[in-house]
């Protein structure tokens, strides 16, 4: 029997009413708190996390956080509007520049850009970019690629200082929002919930005390072509649904594939499933549309990131064992 694309079909009626049960169970005897805040970006894992948030709880006990921001791209703000009025819940818009400007992310950002790019300053625009897997390295080499105020393009590889500077920098705006969201929890007693699919949350693709900080993940255990299969059983909003997976962090639109993972989201779920369930990778690049080798490679990079990523998931090491509360 042949690994197919349909290994990741599931039922979205019931794996809807399965997630449900579990934040009702978690948030009554475990957080005991009245709702849920969610960050809502205008993309599929937010929206979909958001509407089994409000299937769970009830449009009064979440509250939408929407947190744009000066490289936001320009439809960032309409489609997470859309997805708010589209639930029924409460929110607020919290444009976080003048928070990252204080903290100086915009001239720390072009400081660290003109280690490379030394006329990048004022009016230009740039995102990171990773190897494609076509390219077989065996590990990840990043370029910035920027564009001029006179529209040049220019890209240039990142040696790691460069690479360490920029992404330090950027890690800000996950770290800006989490605190608003938590702002917004305390005065509403209510828990936060993280918006992680399994790819982001296996591969380590968030920010530590940013993103990757939640009460709860209520969709972490689902690959991103299972997320879009709830969207569409949960009537999340056409245009949520057709726009293809962001960052929305960087200035120049940037997609997940080219900042993070190896693949799209479709090839790379069935590629982590296969490693995950031990499928022949000659399979799973039958599946896929790849060659072996190019499963062979996704599957080494898996492992990498798994590696480089753990320091992520944990919590504070302690010298001595500290019983826990309540244990």
């Amino acid at each position: 029997m042949y690994f197919t694309r349909d290994a990741l079909k599931l039922d979205p009626e019931q794996e809807t009413a399965r997630i449900v049960d579990a934040i009702r169970s978690i948030m009554r005897n475990q957080l005991k708190r009245r709702g849920l805040v969610v960050a809502i970006s205008g993309g599929i894992d937010s929206s979909v996390t958001a509407a089994l948030a409000v299937r769970a709880l009830g449009a009064g006990r979440v509250f939408g956080l929407e947190m744009p921001e000066r490289h936001s791209a320009p439809e960032t703000l309409t489609l997470s509007n859309l997805v708010v009025t589209h639930l029924g819940i409460d929110s607020a818009v919290e444009d976080i520049s003048p928070i990252l400007e204080s903290l100086g992310f915009y001239r720390r950002y072009d400081q660290g850009a003109r280690l490379v790019i030394p006329d990048y300053g004022p009016g230009w625009k740039s995102k990171l970019v990773n190897v494609d897997v076509s390219e077989g390295r065996a590990f990840s080499l990043f370029s910035l690629v920027a564009r001029s105020p006179d529209g040049q393009m220019h890209k240039e590889r990142l040696p790691l200082q460069a690479y360490l500077e920029i992404l330090a920098a950027t890690n800000f705006k996950q770290r800006t929002r989490k605190i608003l969201e938590y702002y917004h929890a305390d005065r509403l007693h209510y828990a936060v919930a993280g918006t992680p699919n399994r790819l982001e949350y296996d591969q380590g693709f968030f920010v530590k005390q940013g993103d990757g900080a939640a009460d709860i993940k209520p969709i972490a255990h689902l690959y991103k072509t299972q997320v879009y299969q709830l969207a569409e059983y949960l009537e999340v909003p056409d245009e949520v649904r057709n726009r293809p997976p962001t960052t929305d962090t960087y200035s120049l639109p940037q997609g997940q594939d080219e900042f993070y993972f190896s693949l799209p989201h479709a090839q790379m779920d069935l590629c982590l499933y296969g490693k995950n369930n031990g499928i022949d990778p000659a399979q799973v690049a039958r599946a896929a549309g790849l060659t072996r080798e190019q499963v062979d490679y996704v599957y080494r990079d898996i492992d990498n990131k798994r590696s480089t990523t753990r320091y992520l998931h944990l919590k504070p090491l302690l010298v001595d064992d500290v019983p826990e509360v309540g244990c």
